[in-house]
């Protein structure tokens, strides 16, 4: 039996709806997008824990609680068919697979939003450290950016399995720093959007709103196995894959010269 380590994103990669989103809709809170924009423009924080920095100093989120946090992940919306994946998982035969989420979200939301689904002890979020008014007092962990990169490491070493047996999914700029972690030393990486700055470091993207979705780069690319088999193995369990279309798609900007920039002669290009 081979033994692997799956971890994923939560934000946008397991949901359709980001956690500081929901949290400020909830309590009436305007500005969120604003003001993760201008903490990401100065960079001040890690890219994925700006919602962390505004619980923690904007006057208006210092009054979110635990309970806001748990109610907020009752209100998230999960991909589609989450609670199957495991089941999907132990059919690759052969194969092992540990599933974790590491995120930037409060560890709270995540655990509210995925009970029964991934153990709480499989979930690492940020941590915050509370007073006794239940006003949040400090923050213990952030995995944002290369945070992520040493919460991904603490799980690897603690099963423990080689990096080339390390699956990572994610969805935005803040899962850069770990899946160019995660592909120098031999493992998976999917991306799950078509972020700009990661899809051109992920070795799969896969676009898709059911969370099954990442069983597909998996089975081909670990298990190695072709389009029946995958096919067989989703209908198994009561799925089919309706349509899957393998795309490449090159981005391009092209502008014209100016006079002064034309300096080849058609010789020279020829």
């Amino acid at each position: 039996m081979k033994e692997y380590l799956l971890a994923s994103d939560f934000d946008q990669t397991l949901s359709f709806n980001d956690s500081g989103h929901v949290l400020s809709e909830m309590l009436g809170i305007g500005g969120f997008a604003e003001r993760t924009a201008g903490l990401s423009n100065i960079q001040l924080v890690q890219q994925g824990g700006e919602l962390a920095y505004l619980l923690l100093h904007d006057p208006e989120y210092r009054r979110v609680r635990r309970s806001d946090l748990i109610a907020v992940g009752r209100q998230i919306r999960l991909k589609e068919h989450l609670g199957v994946l495991s089941r999907l998982l132990d059919g690759v035969d052969g194969h092992r697979f540990e599933f974790y989420v590491i995120s930037a979200a409060p560890e709270e939301v995540i655990i509210s939003a995925l009970e029964g689904i991934v153990p709480a002890d499989h979930i690492f979020g940020t941590r915050f450290r509370y007073a006794q008014s239940g006003e949040i007092e400090s923050i213990v962990r952030v995995p944002a950016g290369y945070g992520k990169v040493v919460a991904l490491e603490e799980i690897r070493q603690r099963l423990p399995v080689s990096w080339d047996r390390v699956v990572y999914v994610g969805d935005g700029s803040s899962d850069v720093h770990v899946m160019l972690n995660v592909n120098r030393l031999g493992g998976l990486t999917i991306a799950v959007s078509e972020n700009r700055y990661l899809t051109p470091i992920a070795k799969r993207t896969i676009l898709s709103e059911d969370g099954l979705s990442i069983m597909v780069p998996i089975l081909e690319e670990i298990a190695g196995w072709d389009a029946m088999r995958i096919r067989a193995l989703f209908a198994v369990h009561g799925f089919v894959l309706q349509d899957w279309d393998k795309i490449r798609t090159d981005s391009l900007t092209i502008r014209g010269l100016a006079a002064r920039d034309l300096t080849l002669s058609p010789q020279a290009v020829a």
